[in-house]
């Protein structure tokens, strides 16, 4: 597989992890009904209701999509370590989420109702392995750009400023203005290109 086709995997791994981890971050993760209560109800609870963790850790992870295009060598590697941390983050955050301990608690924090009932039964939705897949693929997503990432294409560097002429231009305003009153494209390269 050529660098540049492997930069294209981890950044569709990278949005796909991301994007399931804040999909699932918004949608109902569990339920808990208190049938015995004096007033029975069901309460319902989403990734965010949960903690949230998983959904803020989704939207550092697309953050490091957009630094995996604009860094290169050791610091593109550093970014993907970062991004498997994020992953990590993601699983760990949501498989803990919806213990039944946690969901008690987040229900009771919406409704005082719930602690008047004897035994409320919890119901977990499969949202939050959603959460998780999103969070394994993040975790692939940076083992390859840490392993790999350094080898990878750069951004282009047809914008970075060149040599002293260009230094010298950077640094007096007047001389740009004298360039293009000769006629020159202040925008194209020293090569002969115009």
């Amino acid at each position: 597989m050529t660098p540049g086709r492997e930069r294209a995997l981890a950044a569709l791994l990278c949005a796909a992890g991301a994007g399931l981890a804040l999909l699932a971050a918004g949608r109902t993760w569990a339920a808990v009904k208190a049938e015995d209560a004096i007033t029975p109800f069901t309460q319902t609870l989403t990734g965010g209701d949960l903690g949230g963790a998983a959904g803020a850790l989704g939207w550092a992870g697309l953050a490091g999509l957009a630094a995996l295009f604009a860094t290169r060598g050791r610091v593109r590697a550093a970014v993907g370590v970062l991004i498997a941390l994020f992953g990590a983050g993601i699983a760990y955050a949501s498989a803990s989420a919806v213990r039944r301990s946690n969901v008690l608690d987040a229900a009771a924090d919406k409704s005082a109702l719930i602690r008047l009932g004897a035994d409320p039964a919890l119901q977990a939705n499969l949202w939050w392995l959603v959460s998780v897949a999103g969070g394994v693929l993040l975790v692939a997503a940076g083992v390859l750009t840490a392993v790999r990432g350094g080898r990878w294409p750069a951004m282009s560097s047809r914008y970075e400023r060149e040599g002293p002429a260009a230094q010298q231009r950077a640094d007096d305003p007047s001389a740009m203005w004298r360039s293009l009153d000769r006629g020159e494209d202040p925008t194209a390269r020293r090569s002969g290109r115009a």
